[in-house]
């Protein structure tokens, strides 16, 4: 993508005037999307974009500037524009590039830009028709396809050089459906690292289909009720909790700014011994896997807590040096034209030894959480509200009804506490993470989980 040469002329620019570390993150990316709603193709989009983003950093601060163009002289411009701000004590050379020893690559089997464009929307075709045929009550179908390929390279002064070739597929879509006034939705959208062999394990008749199950069950919800409960947490999607409630407090920007509830209380224990979650950008094909992270540090399984006790955090390269650790491959951004953060990559509780039908059959009345939309939490408390769009009462250890307008109330640390059991069945749930305004791709997992008693938030009178 960029010559050597090219690079270290970059980089010593951008140090000219002083600084710590100079990084150049060249990336250049293309994509095609396309969008049905209501049987009529309504969006496709395709385009290319190229171009780098260059940092210095000097102790606690850094200074960025990026371009979208690729010739020396505006590379060196860019460089100059990094600097600006930090100007002080002069660095030293930039180091001899030596290529890291990155983590497993993630390859396409199916290139996406080998398939053609008919063959993409009549996969949303059948995706609509799917939906549709699975009851009357089904009023609007949106289905969407999306690929995208992003090869990039990241050097640094320090002599670190990677370089990744990373290919994305996911596929959504939404049911709406509606029975005298009320109206229900569902959603399914799977992605993974990897090419359009997405779409074969994952048929998008398959995928519509369950998404308007989904859409079509709750159109039959009641009210759900409000108290204290326990509660099943469903396999995959339940994850999410783990990501909002325990994740974000363990990214080290928030650690080292003292906002994380987590701070200062590694080696303390918050939960049982079947408790052991970690962060892993290594997994084969996942949606929030890489090779080396937007920084160039190689991709690494994390532990955060083991056995139940607290023993890690994720960092990038900025927060690992106020920490005084090594980054574990965390440093992500959207694109060339962002900073990178802290971001979590695929983050799972581990699977325990329990029975999912004995937690169900373990209580007498409570709550299955099946799957959940929406919600927020404080990392500096570990307070969250989630929303559950899809849930189902327990009673007498039998799934029932279902119900709406259920949420789940709690705290991340103490919801960790409640965790009475772990099953055997794990799954993985594909999301988008937002932070700082930039968006990642991130995957969760975690088995079937039994809550002993946690707040449900509900509408029934």
């Amino acid at each position: 993508m960029l010559d050597r040469d090219t690079i270290g002329k970059v980089l010593a620019e951008a140090l000219r005037k002083g600084g710590d570390l100079a990084e150049i993150y060249v990336e250049d990316r293309s994509s095609s999307a396309y969008r049905l709603e209501d049987g009529r193709v309504e969006d496709v989009a395709a385009g290319r974009d190229r171009g780098a983003g260059i940092r210095v950093i000097s102790g606690d601060r850094a200074s960025f500037a990026y371009t979208n163009l690729l010739e020396e002289a505006a590379l060196l411009r860019a460089a100059e524009a990094a600097r600006a701000g930090l100007e002080g004590a002069s660095a030293p050379p930039p180091a001899d590039l030596t290529e890291v020893e990155a983590g497993p690559r993630h390859p396409a089997k199916v290139d996406p830009t080998s398939v053609p464009a008919a063959d993409k929307v009549a996969g949303l075709q059948a995706a609509d028709e799917a939906a549709r045929s699975a009851g009357a009550e089904v009023r609007q179908v949106i289905a969407g396809y999306a690929d995208v390929r992003q090869r990039l390279l990241v050097a640094r002064s320090d002599g670190a050089f990677a370089e990744d070739d990373r290919t994305r597929v996911r596929f959504s879509v939404q049911v709406v459906a509606a029975r005298n006034g009320t109206i229900t939705t569902g959603f399914e959208a799977p992605g993974h690292s990897g090419g359009y062999e997405l779409l074969e394990a994952r048929p998008p008749a398959e995928i519509a289909a369950r998404a308007a199950e989904k859409a079509l069950r709750m159109l039959d919800a009641k009210p759900s009720p409000a108290g204290e409960f326990p509660v099943v947490l469903a396999p995959g999607t339940g994850g999410v909790l783990i990501h909002e409630a325990c994740g974000h407090g363990l990214e080290a920007d928030t650690l080292v700014k003292d906002a994380s509830v987590y701070a200062g209380r590694k080696g303390e224990r918050f939960g049982g011994e079947t408790i052991t979650i970690v962060d892993d950008g290594t997994v084969p094909s996942s949606w929030g896997s890489f090779s080396v992270d937007d920084e160039g540090t190689p991709a690494q399984e994390t532990v955060l807590f083991e056995n139940g006790v607290l023993v890690g955090h994720m960092s990038d390269l900025r927060s690992a040096r106020k920490i005084g650790d090594a980054p574990t491959g965390n440093g992500r951004r959207q694109s060339y034209a962002h900073v990178p953060a802290v971001r979590m990559s695929n983050t799972n509780l581990l699977p325990g030894p329990d029975d999912p039908n004995e937690m169900i059959r373990s209580v007498k009345r409570g709550v299955y959480a099946s799957q959940f939309a929406g919600g927020e939490v404080n990392p500096a408390t570990g307070n969250f509200v989630f929303g559950m769009s899809e849930a189902y009462m327990i009673e007498d250890g039998e799934i029932t009804y279902p119900i709406r307008g259920a949420n789940l109330i709690g705290n991340g640390p103490k919801m960790l506490g409640v965790i009475d059991a772990i099953g055997h069945d794990f799954m993985f749930w594909e999301g988008v993470c937002g932070k700082d305004g930039q968006h990642a791709p991130v995957t969760t997992g975690m088995a079937t989980v039994l809550l002993g008693t946690i707040t449900v938030g509900g509408t029934e009178a």
